[in-house]
């Protein structure tokens, strides 16, 4: 059995059946003889770092900070998919203070009706917060399951950055 000097495979006939380099024997070629077959090569080792559905994920975790944090780290910031996610993560938090501040000023418009505008303004930051949470909450979960959700209008914007 002959064993490919490229890259270590065993392999018959005049080219290695892994990587199609010519193998010892072949035209042009010269074999020592009795020499020792060549190891086959170790296993690749992986990387060490975040996964990429891991870093996508963690990309929503901390305020606007964790984005900009994986858009800055070397090996995360040339992979689009974690890019996107980072751009998303970052626009989203910027809607959601954006819509916080529409929704403090609609409170100090209702707040001056007695219980019923106090009652309203509680309301809507409530169910503001529970909307933002479940919404954090959604997008992490797509992220780390590899799946794309683009948000209906900071989503666009984050395509086009990644």
């Amino acid at each position: 059995m002959a064993f490919c000097p490229n890259c270590g495979a065993e392999s018959q006939g005049k080219y290695c059946a892994k990587c199609g380099a010519p193998l010892p024997g072949d035209v042009g070629q010269t074999t020592i003889p009795n020499a020792p077959p060549n190891p086959p090569p170790s296993q690749p080792i992986s990387a060490p770092g975040l996964t990429d559905n891991m870093a996508a994920a963690l990309c929503y975790a901390l305020l606007i900070l964790t984005g900009v944090l994986f858009l800055v780290l070397d090996p995360y910031n040339r992979n689009r998919t974690i890019r996107f996610h980072a751009f998303q993560a970052i626009f989203v938090w910027i809607a959601m203070v954006v819509i916080y501040i529409g929704a403090a000023i609609v409170s100090m418009i209702l707040l001056p009706i007695p219980f019923v505008g106090a009652m309203l303004s509680l309301m809507i930051h409530g169910l503001l917060g529970l909307a933002f949470f479940i919404l954090w909450l959604m997008l992490m979960y797509k992220a780390y399951n590899n799946e794309r959700w683009v948000l209906p209008v900071v989503g666009p914007l984050a395509e086009k950055q990644a």
